[in-house]
């Protein structure tokens, strides 16, 4: 960067700053000698660019998502070192088999160009275009190797490991091979098995410390044991009690006060019941499961014998409380090995007994001999990805430069810049300068300092998606014209570079000045928008008041008494005679100011009249304009870039003269016809022009009679005395 070069550039000078032109090998050659400080561009992104995206991809080289300098320097070197002849840069013309170096990476590059042609069913001495290698599969065709280390379902003919495959990707993703099928990679494959191995110790651990099943139900199981522990253990509680002492037997059965209260109750709410004894005491040892249990917690007892005895212990009709203990160590163990189970994404997808099966089988060993099968066709296969990549910056990379170097693409509009989205038509225009955008609030924070009329619009596709999206957001520069109606909800018609049509909806503008033009009349708009606004104010008010008013005559008019009426009619004089007084004054002074404004146009020439006129017109609009001049000489295309994620290099201006060309107004056809006259036109009086003309003519004779128009004489001096 910035070394000192005998190579003799040539540089253009648009938008304020020059650019250089990049027209021969030589140029590409010693770009890496050029100053960057020249550049246009320092770095951009590769979305929202018009260009290939498999290119841009290879270009950037660390899959940031960007492109930098140095990644393009990289990739102009690789490109000149991989073509026999230069010059096909700057032609659009196909790749032969003479197209190569005679190198080692030329003749890899001309095996793989002569594969691809056998592929393809040309002779050797047709050429190649990257239209050759857009589909993928036709290079790599599924069911082979192809050398990048991914192992699609179609590369084995093994049913369990096509199964194995798919669970894989399943429960991680996949990976696109490159015969398009989704595949799995050596760390993919790697990553699911060390989970598996987890599960599968845990499931053995189990069984090692006699983690026995609660039955096929277990979610249910522990469920019903977990309602029914502390009232279960309290009736065998009271078991033994009563067995300790046969006078407890009464005292621990339901008192028998208790029963007499509850006797009075409306026990279909089965909670009245709830803290009785789950069963009686005379069963002893033996809990019944079915009779003799408490009706509030009857549905329980059911769930436990169905999910948790009758799978352990068959169908008994009591349990004893030794059984019931062996039932709860059961649930003990049950939950203390659940807590330990591996928390991996792939039990997620798959059960734990697939998860031990897929380990069990040795499947991992299996599938890596896939990868390291398919790994051994890399060179040959990295022959047709390098064949692919030259292709495509064969075809591409030169734009790329006269788009990032420079922006000659855009500044001579001899075709479109890759960061211009397509054409935007609104309100009887065109604009040319579209760029898409992601979020509009962002973009716009930065775009704003680009000093133009910025139109950002929501775009929509319905049920015709472009390249899977029925929706994208735009900023459309409008760079010509007048502003008149380009506000928020304004609608219009997108053009995509493809020539697909969208609905486009004004979402945000950014105000700016537009125009000189616009700028000169804008005074008198405002002007006018006041007095129009005043008057439908006043007129609003005036209406108002009538009817006001003769909403309250009607509620008075009945009860009032005719007197009242009569002398509110009263017209008072004095009231009136300070208005009248006031009003003539006003007329006076109004009448004085213009007589002497009249006088004084009256002692001028006729021709300081047109003097006057421009003098006054550049009073009022003079201001206007001169900062509008000002702010379009100050507009950039550098922030619209930068909001997108671009460094741009440079102020890239955008002039009156380039805005102009940017933005198309519309304008008939050469050789058109045109009828003048529109029989739906507003029919104006004549009588204005009338008194206009009378005026004029008025003017006219005054100043013929005063010498306006003769020539001065000095009259000549008297003789002395």
């Amino acid at each position: 960067m910035g070394a000192l070069s005998t190579h003799r550039w040539k540089f253009f000078r648009a938008g304020g700053f020059d650019q250089v032109q990049l027209e021969t090998p030589e140029d590409l050659a010693a770009l890496r000698g050029l100053d960057q400080k020249l550049w246009a561009a320092l770095a951009c992104p590769t979305r929202n660019l018009e260009l290939d995206q498999r290119m841009l991809a290879y270009i950037d080289t660390n899959g940031d998502g960007r492109i930098r300098a140095p990644e393009i320097l990289d990739a102009v070197d690789w490109t000149l070192a991989h073509l026999a002849d230069p010059q096909s840069l700057f032609r659009e013309e196909p790749l032969t088999l003479a197209s190569f170096p005679d190198t080692e990476d030329g003749h890899r590059l001309a095996a793989a160009a002569q594969r691809l042609l056998k592929v393809l069913g040309r002779d050797p001495e047709q050429g190649l275009t990257a239209a050759d290698t857009d589909d993928l599969a036709a290079l790599f065709p599924r069911g082979e190797t192809n050398g990048d280390g991914l192992v699609p379902a179609s590369l084995t003919s093994d049913a369990g490991l096509q199964a194995a495959i798919a669970d894989i990707i399943s429960c991680l993703g996949g990976e696109q091979d490159r015969s398009g099928e989704p595949a799995v990679s050596e760390a993919l494959i790697n990553e699911f098995f060390d989970q598996a191995r987890q599960v599968q110790e845990w499931q053995q651990g189990g069984a090692q410390h006699g983690v026995q099943s609660l039955g096929p139900d277990e979610e249910q199981a522990v469920a019903a044991i977990s309602a029914l522990r502390d009232k279960i253990d309290d009736y065998f509680t009271r078991v033994e009690m009563a067995a300790f002492d046969p006078r407890a037997a009464s005292i621990m059965n339901a008192d028998e006060a208790e029963l007499t209260r509850l006797s009075a109750l409306n026990l279909a709410d089965a909670s009245q019941i709830a803290d009785l004894p789950l069963a009686s005491l005379q069963y002893g040892e033996s809990l019944p499961l079915q009779q003799g249990i408490n009706p509030a917690w009857r549905p329980a007892m059911q769930a436990l014998r169905e999910h948790v005895v009758r799978p352990v212990l068959g169908d008994v009709e009591s349990i004893t409380r030794s059984q019931w203990q062996e039932l709860t160590a059961r649930s003990d163990d049950y939950f203390a090995w659940q807590a330990a189970k591996p928390q991996v994404r792939i039990l997620e997808v798959l059960s734990v007994e697939r998860v031990v099966e897929l380990v069990e089988q040795g499947v991992q060993p299996r599938l890596l001999e896939l990868v390291a099968r398919d790994l051994e066709v890399a060179e040959a296969a990295g022959g047709l990805v390098d064949l692919d990549k030259l292709l495509r910056l064969q075809r591409g990379l030169l734009t790329l430069l006269r788009n990032f170097v420079s922006f000659q693409n855009f500044y001579w509009r001899r075709e479109k810049a890759i960061f211009q989205a397509g054409r935007l038509y609104i309100d009887g225009r065109s604009c040319d300068l579209v760029v898409e955008v992601g979020d509009v609030d962002a973009h716009s924070a930065v775009a704003a300092n680009s000093e133009s009329f910025l139109l950002y619009c929501a775009c929509t596709r319905r049920g015709q998606p472009v390249r899977d999206r029925e929706t994208l957001n735009i900023v459309a520069a409008v760079t010509a014209g007048e502003q008149s109606e380009l506000a928020v909800g304004r609608n219009g018609l997108f053009y995509d570079r493809d020539g697909n049509d969208w609905d486009a909806t004004v979402v945000k503008v950014v105000q700016n000045a537009i125009s000189v033009r616009e700028a000169f009349w804008s005074p008198y708009r405002r002007v006018s928008k006041l007095v129009s606004d005043q008057i439908q104010k006043f007129a609003a008010s005036r209406d108002d008041a009538l009817v006001n008013n003769a909403a309250a005559q009607v509620g008075t008019s009945a009860t009032a008494p005719a007197e009242a009426s009569a002398a509110s009619k009263t017209f008072d004089i004095a009231k009136f005679a300070g208005i009248f007084a006031a009003i003539g004054l006003a007329v006076g002074a109004l009448g004085a100011a213009l007589a002497a404004i009249f006088s004084g146009l009256m002692s001028l020439q006729w021709w300081q009249w047109p003097l006057v006129v421009v003098g006054v017109l550049l009073a009022i609009s003079g201001p206007s304009m001169l900062m509008a001049w000002f702010q379009l000489r100050r507009r950039n295309l550098g922030p619209i870039l930068d909001a997108n994620g671009w460094a741009v290099n440079s102020q890239a201006r955008i002039n009156i003269a380039f805005g102009t060309a940017l933005t198309q107004l519309a304008t008939l056809p050469g050789g058109s016809a045109r009828s003048l006259r529109d029989p739906y036109a507003a029919r104006r009086p004549v009588w204005p022009w009338l008194l206009l003309l009378v005026v004029v003519l008025g003017l006219a004779l005054f100043g013929l009679q005063a010498g306006w128009f003769s020539a001065s004489v000095t009259p000549p001096a008297a003789p002395p005395a």
